[in-house]
């Protein structure tokens, strides 16, 4: 193996002082973006929300909840996390709760989002029982959205993601307090404001008598080219219509937005129809949405296929025979030890893995804010896989 000397000003942080294959958060980032969202909350009036389906990496909560009010969970487990390691408002929606998991749920959650008003009927003696106050809402449906990935797209015919108008007809809502709605994918804020335009003629007359209404996640709100300007005027001319309502955001992607990496190394290079470099992770199993987006990530040094000298295709380490990230060219070979960093691997990255094939989880490190140490902060070994099985 070649031993290569990773010079700390080529990258932003000293790749070779943190294992591999792993991710790393720089502190650094997610302070700017978080400095960011508290000006959207200040100017705009709105309450945000750190969703853990996106990003749920607890070792950074103490740094996050000095900016945001308290995390949005997808069911009993990420509540409780929220309850625990976060504080603050802790907001929980599923498509279906079980008797079981909702007697969880009631421990931790004090804002509840029902799919539908027969989830709602089911356990609204539980939540009136419980001794916590406890804020419970309708998920619904706008019928519009402007996404392009249908495996993304709540509202696409047929989505079993919240109730459409039609089917509150002779529904009552009383006991409810909110109204949650969910139609954005990595999206500016034009497509909020249509979003709310088509929320509004369907739902508007249910807002009356309600205390809350939450606007869902996908807003890209931490992405350079975002309209800020225009989200706070959207949630400003909203509340001006509804001054009655508390309104929410509850991004997931946006906190953690192009604050961190993750480092690999490669393995081998083979030929098939040009050089394949076998990388230490995996497409499948520690980046999915380079599948299911599907996208490319980028690499720090590296360029689009045929740009640089030496290209490459860049497969990872299971059988899926489609466990490949992509073709990227280099201004040099590569050669066997040396390290790739792939940028923007916060979001949706550790949520997402798996251990199939016996992979081992990528280890979690970050980046100190000033004196820019990594420090790793959680490894994975034999134990994570084997107690996952039986």
């Amino acid at each position: 193996m070649s031993q290569i000397d990773y010079p700390f000003d080529a990258y932003p942080f000293d790749i070779g002082a943190c294992p591999s294959p792993a991710y790393v958060v720089d502190d650094a980032l997610l302070r700017n973006n978080l400095e960011l969202l508290r000006r959207v909350q200040e100017q705009s009036g709105a309450r945000i929300l750190l969703a853990l389906k996106g990003f749920a990496m607890w070792d950074t909560f103490p740094l996050i909840r000095q900016y945001l009010v308290g995390t949005t969970a997808s069911g009993q487990d990420e509540a409780r996390l929220g309850a625990e390691t976060f504080g603050g408002e802790v907001h929980c929606y599923s498509p279906a709760f079980t008797e079981q998991e909702m007697q969880v749920v009631l421990r931790y959650a004090d804002h509840i989002s029902f799919n539908s008003p027969a989830q709602w009927q089911r356990f609204r003696d539980n939540v009136s029982e419980e001794p916590r106050q406890i804020s419970c809402g309708l998920r619904v449906n706008p019928e519009y959205s402007e996404g392009k990935v249908a495996l993304y797209d709540p509202c696409a015919p047929g989505s079993r993601l919240g109730t459409r108008a039609v089917d509150l007809e002779g529904v009552a809502l009383d006991g409810l307090e909110g109204l949650h709605f969910h139609t954005l994918c990595e999206q500016n804020s034009d497509a909020l404001e249509h979003t709310l335009a088509a929320f509004e003629e369907r739902f508007g007359r249910h807002l009356a008598g309600r205390k809350w209404v939450n606007f869902g996640g996908g807003h890209h709100i931490t992405r350079p080219d975002y309209d800020i300007d225009r989200l706070v005027r959207v949630i400003r001319d909203f509340k001006a219509r509804h001054p009655h309502l508390e309104v929410y955001l509850e991004p997931g992607e946006a906190i953690a937005l192009n604050t961190g990496y993750l480092v690999c190394t490669v393995l081998d290079i083979v030929e098939n129809d040009g050089p394949i470099a076998i990388l230490d992770t995996s497409a499948t199993a520690h980046m999915p949405d380079v599948l299911e987006m599907p996208y490319r990530p980028e690499i720090i040094g590296a360029g689009e296929p045929g740009e640089k000298a030496h290209t490459y295709r860049l497969g990872g380490l299971t059988c899926l025979a489609g466990d490949v990230v992509g073709e990227y060219s280099f201004d040099a070979p590569l050669s066997i030890g040396d390290r790739l960093v792939f940028t923007d691997m916060a979001h949706y990255t550790m949520v997402k893995t798996s251990t199939f094939n016996g992979m081992r989880l990528p280890s979690i490190c970050r980046i100190d804010e000033i004196s820019r140490e990594v420090r790793t902060v959680k490894t994975f070994g034999y134990e994570d896989y084997r107690q996952r099985l039986s």
